[in-house]
């Protein structure tokens, strides 16, 4: 079974992620996994720490001669401002500094329940591992598990669907068409009006020392019918991918397809119809087009029927709230005094939304590559292949 854990601190000297259950033989390109994390620190809206970092992954173990060996694989990323920080997280008991600690817990952010839960009297001891710097970790292993679907002609993609009120209009062009443009893009959107409207409004946030938040989408093309499975709760594709993103830091609601629009139509506004034509079952271009000769008449499900994969496209959209960390800090408690004090002020970004939608991405690979594994699981790419083209046999004759 694939499945990885990451391991780090926001000022600490490293992070660090352990991918095991890779099988051996697939090609893997440290610079494709570098530039998603490049891309992971980019944005409009973004502070002063992405000045400082630069972050690169090493790879300790598990490849060999750009080929996954089998064995597990493990990454690591340096953090830049740990010469900083090296008192102030320093692991020796001789640099305890009681002066250093923080006191007063932000609102919407783990603080408060973390000391409270650990018996922490130092928000640091919460706030670090909480950051959402861990995020650059799981954007590593997810640009990694790209590598893993992309011989079977998947692609995982993310893009900005609005930031605040003000939303992106994408009519009339193809997902790919949408990623490429926003890729492009300082706030990662496609429409151009949209974009100086939506940078426009992190410069008022800035100035008023507020934040914002947003809705990302994330789209996966050339997944095969079947994926997941409808047998037990915690098997289902869709609740895989909703928890998986509902654990990226600040992330408050996940809808697949329609979504919540769903909820508003009658049953048949919403369900897709099924169709059937030979022509179909020819495989065409990159991604290719899964070939069974079934095909829905539209994509209101977002490409998951039943807890499964359905070989439409996966449209996943992710809501993510204002960063808790404001310049003009809300009302809190000190937790020593109990007395009514100012949140405590972090370096931290006015919008991190564009940031998220590539984190998306990464989660999303992550657990399809999961359920492809489990659906066509072998020890190398060579058993893979063999076992997913006797399955796209299997359905194209069905």
């Amino acid at each position: 079974m694939l499945r990885y854990f990451t391991a780090g601190e926001s000022h600490g000297p490293c992070l660090t992620a352990i991918i095991d259950g890779v099988p051996a033989g697939f090609p893997i390109d440290v610079k494709k996994i570098n530039h998603d994390l490049w891309r992971r620190q980019q944005g409009y809206g973004r502070g002063g720490r992405m000045l400082i970092e630069k972050d690169e992954v090493q790879i300790r173990s598990g490849i060999r001669w750009g080929e996954t060996l089998g064995s597990p694989v493990a990454l690591g990323i340096e953090n830049r401002d740990w010469k900083n920080w090296t008192k102030k997280m320093s692991v020796s008991p001789e640099d305890r500094d009681e002066a250093l600690a923080v006191t007063k817990p932000r609102p919407g952010h783990a603080d408060l329940t973390g000391v409270l839960k650990y018996r922490h009297s130092d928000i640091r001891n919460i706030l670090e591992r909480a950051s959402a710097r861990d995020t650059v970790s799981r954007t590593a292993v997810g640009s990694f598990c790209k590598q893993l679907l992309a011989p079977f002609g998947i692609k995982v993609m993310g893009y900005i669907r609005s930031i605040g009120k003000v939303e992106a209009k994408n009519e009339g062009l193809t997902y790919e068409e949408i990623f490429a443009r926003s890729d492009e893009s300082p706030v990662r959107v496609a429409d151009k009006e949209a974009e100086d409207k939506m940078i426009a409004l992190i410069e008022d946030c800035k100035k008023k020392g507020d934040t914002l938040g947003g809705i990302f989408e994330v789209v996966a093309l050339g997944l095969p019918p079947g994926l997941g499975s409808h047998a037990q709760w915690d098997d289902k594709l869709d609740g895989r991918l909703a928890r998986a993103l509902m654990s990226i830091q600040a992330i408050k609601g996940v809808e697949i397809g329609l979504g919540f629009e769903m909820a508003r139509r009658r049953g048949s506004e919403v369900h897709d119809e099924i169709f059937f034509d030979p022509d179909k079952m020819v495989s065409q271009g990159t991604p290719r087009i899964v070939p069974t000769g079934f095909y829905r008449g539209s994509n209101n499900s977002g490409g998951t029927e039943g807890g499964m994969s359905n070989g439409a496209p996966l449209v996943v959209r992710v809501a993510m709230k204002p960063i808790s960390t404001l310049m003009s800090p809300l009302q809190s408690v000190d937790l020593r005094s109990k007395r009514p004090a100012d949140a405590s002020v972090e370096r931290s970004d006015v919008c991190s939304a564009p940031a998220a939608a590539v984190v998306g991405e990464a989660v999303v690979a992550f657990e399809l590559a999961v359920a492809f594994l489990e659906k066509f699981g072998g020890d190398s790419l060579h058993e893979i292949t063999r076992n997913y083209e006797g399955y796209l046999g299997q359905i194209k004759n069905f």
